[in-house]
């Protein structure tokens, strides 16, 4: 199965598809990465050119496709992977910063480097002199080398994985990619992962891969930049990894007449079919290619291109004083220290030439001092501390040796107060024993205060909480004589609570003033309270067998709409007709121990005060609720009753 790179391959960075709207393009994705622009697509994802605006710098964003994305054994293999490739630290490796999702967006922050693949190289030039190959590999080896060494296999080493940048350095990107995929539901039982044109042996037969798979891939990019083609050509892919498992790769010499025999045997022995006969991994194949680079003569600068091919190498290519790329390999090799086995020496056919082996011995101790001085001499690695409370984590970095800062705090919707939300420099980093390290605590999500909406209309509070970061909730109504109906009365949470940026605030509007029930009150006691409210009463007298003096009817109806200041029509009884007579009013009727009561009058005292009072006095008690005041504001009835009676109160 193929993995298409997805980088640019012109050297300005433009979309390469300004036909279809992108809708990644200009949005702020995670709440930190504006993206400015699409590098470029290929089968897996898509590359875009971003701004990272915490940061302030320029990254190579790499999104992932929705059917990755949504496969969940992808995603947590993917997220490992990063976490792992984050860790790898070489000058020859594309930086990985940082990983992250977006909603249904799974990417990866990378380092930006402005150039072309290899891949964009070999389409322009065709193929490269024997020299300038090498030094092209010599980088691409360092940095397999060094994933080798910290137990990582890359799985699709093509010239399309390999940057080339405007300045001369050379760049392995999509380490893990393959691997993430592997895992995931993509695939199915007997799916190659990898590209088949560079696929080893074992990869093809078994579906397995480990350093030496990297190695034989190597081999075969090595063969395609001498040669301009592919070892094996086919009308399918299957054809081609039929002949990886029964061929033997060619010797670049046997395409291009004249290659350098020391050539065909780096290749030949870096793609055997045997992964047991290769060069054990790529520090191994380096080291052979750094030899194999000395031996070449001075004059193999840049060789004629074959007929049809572009035209010279751009100046400086092959001249070792003056190629940028060989004098980033001098450098950046000296991160693999290892040397290849007499065995591999051998086979590879390498003669004895005593001034190289002291050169190499030379070469190893330097490399050996050089590996103790900057691993265990001076630098160590920022520890990760990201989640942590702040305190713990500044005095564990104080405890491994760093100088720590507090910055200043930031703002994080996930990421609660006072916990470690990233570190400066970042996690995993190397850096020198002793160096200072700023921790950059949460102060967790934005915090708004509920802004003051009351005795606005729903809209106009809705527009105001919306300009203020938040949303409306749910919308009640209650009964209010305060604020007038539909307008907000309050809201929950209250008026200045400071709530998480986007929180939901509930509005509960006024349904207006509603008529008081004062049905059963004696008249005089409901027309003073009805007055009290801002009503205009009037009462009429009706005969009915009610006690005397007390309200029967009342216009407008009880919890009805009213407004201030509106009419209101009490009808109270003038007592039943002549010859009825209340039980207490015929002493006659009193029953033996049923003497009258003086009834306690509670108005205006507390309604707990109240109710104790009247039923010390041997009175039941019924309470009504009329003013939501704690005094009592009316009672009935008042005077005499027998003891039981039940007086009713109002508060």
């Amino acid at each position: 199965m193929c993995l298409p790179s997805p980088w640019q391959t012109a050297r300005k960075l433009t979309p390469v598809d300004t036909t279809v709207a992108d809708p990644l393009v200009g949005r702020l994705l995670d709440g930190r990465y504006r993206v400015e622009s699409r590098i470029a697509r290929g089968g897996m994802a898509a590359v875009y050119l971003a701004l990272d605006i915490r940061l302030d710098r320029t990254v190579a964003l790499k999104v992932m496709h929705r059917s990755l994305a949504e496969d969940p054994d992808f995603v947590r293999r993917f997220i490992g992977e990063a976490k792992s490739v984050a860790s790898l630290s070489h000058p020859n490796v594309v930086h990985v910063f940082d990983q992250g999702t977006d909603g249904a967006h799974v990417y990866l922050s990378m380092e930006y480097v402005p150039g072309r693949t290899l891949r964009d190289v070999l389409r322009e030039r065709k193929r490269l002199p024997a020299r300038e190959a090498l030094e092209i590999m010599i980088p691409v080896l360092a940095a397999l080398g060094a994933a080798h060494q910290a137990g990582m296999v890359h799985r699709d080493v093509k010239p399309e994985n390999v940057l080339l940048s405007d300045d001369g350095r050379v760049k392995v990107v999509d380490f893990g990619l393959a691997r993430a995929i592997e895992a995931g539901n993509q695939t199915k039982t007997g799916v190659m992962i990898g590209t088949i044109a560079y696929m080893s042996p074992e990869q093809v037969t078994a579906g397995v891969a480990d350093a030496r798979s990297d190695v034989y891939a190597a081999g075969v990019m090595l063969f395609e930049l001498l040669t301009g083609q592919q070892p094996y050509q086919g009308d399918n892919p299957m054809s081609v990894a039929y002949r990886h498992v029964h061929d033997r790769v060619p010797a670049p010499s046997s395409l291009v007449a004249g290659g350098p025999p020391v050539l065909d045997t780096l290749v030949l022995s870096a793609t055997d079919r045997d992964p047991n006969r290769r060069p054990a991994d790529a520090t191994a194949l380096l080291v052979a290619a750094v030899d194999a680079h000395r031996m070449l003569p001075r004059d193999m600068g840049p060789q004629r291109p074959p007929t049809g091919a572009a035209g010279p190498a751009p100046h400086g290519m092959g001249a070792p004083a003056a190629n940028p790329t060989l004098i980033h390999s001098r450098t950046e090799m000296l991160t693999a220290p290892a040397v290849a086995s007499p065995e591999v020496r051998r086979k590879a056919g390498f003669r004895p030439n005593w001034f190289i082996v002291a050169l190499a011995v030379v070469m190893v101790g330097a490399i050996a001092g050089t590996g103790w001085w900057f691993s265990e001499g001076r630098y160590t690695k920022v520890p990760d501390l990201l989640g942590m409370n702040i305190t713990i984590a500044k005095s564990e970095a104080e405890k491994q040796g760093f100088a720590v800062k507090i910055g200043p705090a930031e703002h994080d919707k996930q990421l609660a107060e006072d916990k470690v939300l990233r570190t400066e420099p970042e996690s995993g980093k190397q850096v020198l024993s002793g160096a200072v390290v700023t921790l950059i605590p949460s102060s967790g999500p934005v915090k708004i205060p509920v802004p003051n909406v009351v005795n606005l209309s729903e809209a106009d509070a809705r527009a105001k909480i919306s300009d203020a970061g938040l949303t409306t909730g749910a919308v009640s109504r209650v009964a209010s004589d305060i604020v007038q109906r539909g307008l907000v009365l309050r809201t929950s949470p209250q008026v200045g609570t400071k709530v998480t940026e986007g929180k939901r605030v509930e509005l509960v509007l006024s349904a207006g003033q509603l008529m008081p029930d004062v049905s059963e009150m004696q008249c005089d006691q409901a027309d003073a309270f009805l007055r009290q409210k801002g009503f205009d009463s009037t009462v009429v007298q009706q005969t009915d067998n009610a006690q005397p003096g007390t309200v029967i009817a009342q216009s407008p109806a009880a919890r009805a709409e009213v407004t201030a200041g509106q009419a209101v029509q009490l009808t109270c009884s003038k007592g039943p007709d002549a010859g009825f007579h209340w039980p207490w009013e015929n002493p006659s009727n009193v029953q033996p121990g049923q003497a009258l009561v003086a009834i306690p009058d509670v108005r205006f005292k507390d309604i707990r005060d109240a109710t104790s009072e009247l039923r010390t006095a041997g009175f039941k008690v019924r309470v009504r609720k009329i003013a939501g005041a704690g005094a009592v504001v009316a009672e009935n009835p008042l005077g005499q009753a027998p003891a039981g009676t039940r007086i009713t109160i109002w508060h």
